[in-house]
Order: structure tokens, then sequence, then C-alpha cells
């Protein structure tokens, strides 16, 4: 007779990645003949620009398929520190390669400073609906998230007034992302020199995931690295998968303060060890290569551009339940007029069942009345996809 398995009090609260879920269920409806559109995708539809996989396949020619350094190979890491160190301020100190460390996607690297800056009876801000993933982390760990409900009015960002009022004297930091995830909404340069005032104030943690910073399109992003009064409790987060369509590379990196680099590298070790390293040269190549670079990240932006206002225009009337997203390469739309405890969840289910397109519930951000759709596919994928949701939530429920 087979026992059951008790998970340990580790993961006992564990939730599988809504996101990823999603992703899964589309491929196999797809694998059995069913044309379905994808809108649950978290990635760039673009292939990685062609420097960088040749500089690729010449870093295992030359023989780069060993193990590294834990923290990623020091020319990397250099690469790194100097593409930082371009957004600063004049005058301010500049980052080291020593601050670096590389990891397996920026996903590890937000896991990894967690790890190392919080634990159990912490309590950590999360700015909602924020990725699905930094509450889970946090879970994993010991640490309590506290969800911070933004604002609907202001493309559901959260302010320094409302972060202070969700604080106790458990709090020990705050997890910043923008341009963010679900909603495309960018903070504004008031806005974080607000809520970096406030983390000062309270020598909270400041952990800021700047995965999309290059993918905004009124206005450039900006970094909490060119606002910080002081950097002593700020952790930057960031990697290539976005930018520079390397999804499946997996290399991301934390830049932070040298006695928190030094832990995360700690916790890495007993892990994962040390990224690929193909995929650090070719991280290398994207991070030094800048004309090349600039070029192919302002051709995918500018196509992002153009399908977030036709994506936009295809939801017609429905326009007016979607945020306007000033970055990343979402909408978030608000379905709460299907009613039930759980809009998002049944009007994601009806769509894909009757108008075979995917979409990401809003549950899985902890706002069950909205959905995400993205338009991270060809444009008249998009576009068509928008408009079979714009006709379901003109049927309602």
């Amino acid at each position: 007779m087979s026992r059951p398995f008790i998970p340990s009090s580790n993961i006992a609260r564990l939730k599988e990645s809504a996101t990823l879920a999603v992703a899964a269920k589309a491929r196999a409806l797809k694998a059995a003949g069913v044309p379905v559109i994808d809108l649950g995708a978290g990635e760039p539809d673009f292939d990685t620009p062609a420097f960088i996989r040749q500089a690729a396949a010449a870093a295992v020619e030359a023989g780069a398929t060993r193990y590294t350094a834990t923290e990623g190979i020091p020319a990397l890491r250099e690469a790194i520190a100097a593409d930082a160190n371009r957004l600063l301020p004049a005058g301010a100190d500049p980052f080291t390669a020593a601050q670096v460390v590389v990891s397996n996607g920026s996903k590890q690297s937000l896991f990894n400073a967690c790890m190392a800056c919080f634990g159990p009876g912490d309590e950590v801000l999360v700015p909602t609906p924020s990725w699905t993933s930094y509450y889970e982390m946090l879970e994993l760990a010991r640490a309590t998230a506290v969800p911070v409900m933004g604002d609907p009015a202001n493309s559901l960002k959260v302010t320094a007034a409302i972060l202070e009022e969700s604080c106790t004297p458990r709090t020990r930091g705050v997890m910043l992302n923008s341009p963010c995830n679900p909603t495309g909404a960018v903070y504004t340069k008031q806005e974080l020199e607000d809520i970096l005032a406030l983390a000062d104030k309270h020598a909270w943690w400041v952990i800021s995931d700047e995965i999309y910073l290059r993918i905004a399109y009124d206005t450039p992003a900006t970094s909490v690295s060119q606002l910080a009064p002081a950097r002593d409790r700020l952790i930057l987060i960031n990697g290539v998968a976005k930018a520079y369509a390397m999804t499946g590379w997996r290399i991301g990196w934390a830049i932070a303060p040298l006695a928190v680099s030094k832990a995360m590298i700690a916790v890495q070790s007993h892990t994962t060890s040390n990224p690929a390293a193909v995929s650090q040269h070719a991280a290398l190549a994207a991070l030094t290569n800048l004309s090349a670079a600039d070029a192919a990240i302002s051709d995918m932006v500018h196509a992002f551009h153009r399908r977030r206002d036709a994506v936009l225009n295809a939801l017609g009337d429905a326009k007016k339940y979607a945020l306007h997203p000033a970055g990343a390469f979402y909408l978030y739309i608000d379905v709460s007029s299907f009613g039930g405890d759980d809009p998002g969840a049944k009007f994601s289910g009806a769509l894909l069942d009757e108008h075979q397109v995917a979409v990401v519930p809003g549950s899985a951000f902890l706002t069950p009345q909205w959905i995400r759709a993205s338009y991270a596919c060809a444009d008249e994928i998009a576009v068509e996809g928008m408009q079979r949701i714009a006709r379901l939530l003109s049927a309602g429920r």
C-alpha cells in the first residue's frame, strides 16, 4: 500500500505558477489540433538577435563549455556593472563587478535576494497586482508577503502614502516593478522618488525588478538607481530575457551592496551554481556590442508600440475596460462585469472554450476581477485575439 505524499512545511502553501499553467494548457490544446490564440505568453516573440547567437556559437567553439565561477564570468559582471553605471547621475559612486551576481534568469536573482534579506517574522510590501512569483518567493523565504492594492485610477500603481498605510513594525522591505507585469504601468520619477524616500526613512530593503526597463513607449522608464538617495539597502534585478529576446538563455543578475552579493552567491552556490557558460558569453555580447543591441531593441520596442496601439484600437468600445500600458507588452482588462467570486477565471474559461483564446486570469496576480492579455505575438494574431475578447465582453454574462 503506497503512502500519500505529504509536502514539507517549506512548500505546503506554495502555488503553481498560473502563467506557466496557462501556457501549458494552450500548448496542449494546440497539440490536439485546436487553433488556440495564445495571449498568455510572457516572452517576446522575436528571435534572439543574430550577433548574439553568433557570439554564442563562437564561444562554444572556443571552449565555453565548463563550469564558471558561481557568480558569473568576470567579463560579464564587468559589462553588467558598466551597463548599470550608464544610468547613474553625474557624481554618483559607480557600481562594481564585485556587486554583481549572475544567475539562471532574473527569477533566480529575485529568489536569491528574498532568501538573503528576509526570513521568519519579516513582512514585505508587494504592490498589487504584481508578478505572481513575488508572493511565492517570499513564502519560500518564510517571510510574509503583504499585498498592497494599487489605485485603479492610477493604472493600479501604489504610492508612498498607500505603502505607509500598510506597513507595520515588522515591515522589512518592498518589491518594486516598473514597467509592471501584469499591468504595463510605468512609475513616474516622482512616484519612485517618494517610495524610495519612504523606504529610506524606515530602513527597508528595496528590491527593484527592472526586467522590462527598456520596453517603454511614451517616455523612457526610470531606474531606481537614478534616484536613490542611498544604495546601501537597494537591490537591482535585471537580465537579458525581455529586452534582448533571450528568455530561453536564462541569464539574469542582481546588483547589491557587497555583503548582500556575497550572501546571494552563497545561496546560489548550494542551489544551482553558475549559469550556463555559453549563455553568459551570449549575454556578454548583448551588453558590449552596444550599437547592434540598441538597434535590435529599438526595432523590437517600436513593434511592441505599434501592437499596443493596434490592440487597444481592436478592443473598440471595450477599450474603456483596459488600463493604458506605457511599457512591457500586456493589456490588463477589467472583466468584473462577469460577476461571481472570480470573474477573471470565469471570463478566461469562457474565452478559451468559446473563442479559443488563452489569457491569464487576474487571480494569478491577486486581482480576480481582471485578466492579463499579452500582445507579444504577430500583429494580426494579437488583433484577432483582442477582437474576440471584446466580443465576449460585449456579450457579458
